[in-house]
């Protein structure tokens, strides 16, 4: 392994600027490699999971959702932040579960994204799932979502157009891609009995 010392700030000094209900917003002075102080602010995140559902005919399952900070309806595939105690695979099965009422009787980890690394702590797990079971969905409160199915084709026109923007989004269609031209291995697991 390289050695990055060079490269490494330390905390000097943290401070919690803001705690709401979901972000804890910090503001922390460091010491930079090379002895000047600088302030480092960002957001304190729990983590979520990205699900990708493949269909048996090759379609994916996504979601569309209106997200207020961006001001738009958003082509996404289901995710959700973990709970405090939560193992992000049981997030994971829960979030496909309550957004889509899908279940999945196969599951494969992918990796982690961290998708803000300049101001925020937020690393996303992939999952896929296959063998998808139709249920219904339960959402929560305030939570309204519309569930779509492309093609992959679909998707990566989609994406290459500038319609799709969404960073996790996007990263879950190159990992699909990848794995489909056997680049990229996944290892599926039996999920929970359906």
């Amino acid at each position: 392994m390289a050695d990055d010392s060079h490269l490494r700030e330390s905390l000097l000094q943290g401070e919690q600027v803001w705690r709401g209900g979901f972000l804890d917003v910090r503001r922390d002075r460091v010491a930079l490699p090379d002895g000047q102080e600088a302030t480092r602010e960002y957001i304190v995140h729990p983590g979520a999971v990205m699900i990708v559902p493949l269909l048996p005919d090759g379609r994916v399952l996504m979601e569309r959702q209106f997200r207020f900070p961006v001001g738009r309806v958003m082509l996404e595939f289901p995710a959700g932040k973990i709970d405090p105690g939560e193992a992000p695979f049981t997030c994971a099965v829960r979030e496909l579960a309550e957004e889509t009422g899908y279940r999945a009787s196969e599951w494969a980890r992918a990796g982690i994204l961290h998708n803000a690394i300049a101001y925020s702590t937020e690393g996303i797990e992939i999952w896929f799932a296959r063998r998808l079971a139709p249920g219904p969905a339960k959402l929560d409160a305030g939570e309204f979502l519309e569930i779509v199915a492309h093609t992959v084709e679909a998707l990566d026109a989609l994406c290459a157009s500038g319609e799709v923007t969404d960073a996790k989004t996007l990263i879950g269609l190159l990992w699909l891609q990848k794995w489909q031209s056997g680049q990229w291995p996944l290892v599926w697991q039996p999920g929970p009995t359906l």
